[in-house]
């Protein structure tokens, strides 16, 4: 989309799902109409003077990254705010294939949606700078060199990030989940007591 072509119709329709889903993983579902709404009337307020520096969607990213770092550094902000991670109607009609023509059973569906629960609510507790890296990598899939140009970061500080919160989600799942595998050959998890679930959020220097 070049910049002659910039409507504002056409980039909510496009963006706005994308965008709702990032927050939603980032901030909780408690703020996220209203984040998604406030990014959305700032880039409006902005489209006219978008001169194709970078991509349309690195910048509307950049855009709702900021707003949610925002949101997040707000005194009425709260951490247990952030709520698990819902799949989308297309994510699941995605995923939801054991072979080629073979279908979840409702069963494996329920699994699968547990275990996307289960590591959204791991993924809300790493600390900020962690849990943004990890979410534009691992959800959102963006290229390491498009995560340190929309954060305005070296690659480098990005691999080293990403690297911390693999290696701290993967503490923090080992420490309460039992894994299993399904009778489809997939990954699955329940918490290993009452208390597992009880995590308070990681707090670790900026770097």
């Amino acid at each position: 989309m070049i910049r002659s072509e910039l409507n504002f119709e056409q980039v909510y329709a496009i963006f706005q799902p994308r965008i709702y889903r990032y927050l939603e993983r980032l901030i909780g579902i408690n703020e996220v109409e209203d984040v998604t709404q406030e990014v959305f009337i700032k880039v409006g307020k902005a489209l006219d003077k978008f001169g194709n520096k970078s991509q349309l969607s690195t910048w509307i990213y950049q855009i709702a990254t900021n707003t949610a770092i925002d949101r997040m550094r707000s005194r009425s902000y709260k951490q247990d705010a952030i709520t698990k991670y819902y799949p989308t109607d297309g994510e699941l009609n995605e995923k939801n294939m054991c072979f080629a023509n073979k279908p979840l059973s409702i069963e494996e569906q329920v699994i699968r949606k547990e275990m996307n629960e289960c590591i959204q609510g791991y993924v809300a507790v790493l600390p900020e700078n962690y849990r943004i890296v990890f979410v534009l990598s691992e959800m959102e899939r963006f290229k390491v060199s498009e995560i340190a140009a929309l954060l305005g970061l070296s690659v480098n500080t990005v691999k080293m990030r990403l690297h911390r919160a693999k290696k701290r989600l993967k503490e923090l799942l080992l420490a309460n989940c039992n894994f299993y595998r399904t009778e489809c050959n997939e990954l699955a998890c329940e918490p290993k007591g009452p208390a597992a679930r009880k995590i308070k959020p990681f707090s670790a220097t900026r770097h």
